[in-house]
């Protein structure tokens, strides 16, 4: 059975970043957008990967441009989120996540939640420590509406 850990995405710099580095850990994959109204979640996000990264938990976050609001490439993007939002969490190229360029990884996701289409910027996808699909949580969902998930599975 397939896991995360059998892909290999690129990092903000464009190199390969195998995701079995991050095996043991528990994720919450997210594709951000500098420009979307939701960019605020990024704060969010940060607060839950500051809290519970010694726990285990890291964020990662795929800047797309699917929805026409990620004008930077993946080292831009990230360089502007720390900037205006204070993110630490690893942050990995320009990805797309919907359509004939979707990256397998969130083809993975997308199959793995049984919800089809990412719908928006800022749709989360929780996955455990051996790499398994556990939630998908819709773009509104605030960060701080998932802690309790967090919580259960460290």
């Amino acid at each position: 059975m397939m896991t995360i850990y059998d892909y290999t995405v690129k990092d903000a710099n464009g190199q390969d970043k195998n995701l079995a580095d991050y095996e043991g850990d528990l994720l919450l994959i997210v594709n951000t957008a500098t420009k979307c109204g939701l960019a605020s979640q990024l704060e969010g996000l940060e607060d839950l990967h500051q809290k519970y990264q010694r726990e285990g938990f890291k964020v990662l976050g795929f800047p797309s441009n699917s929805f026409m609001q990620e004008p930077k490439d993946g080292k831009g993007a990230a360089e502007a989120c720390a900037l205006k939002f204070g993110t630490s969490f690893p942050m990995f190229d320009k990805v797309s996540v919907n359509g004939p360029k979707t990256i397998p990884l969130f083809s993975y996701l997308k199959k793995a939640s049984g919800n089809g289409l990412v719908k928006w910027n800022y749709t989360k996808f929780l996955v455990d420590r051996q790499g398994n699909f556990i939630k998908r949580y819709a773009p509104t969902t605030e960060p701080a509406d998932i802690e309790a998930d967090i919580q259960d599975n460290l």
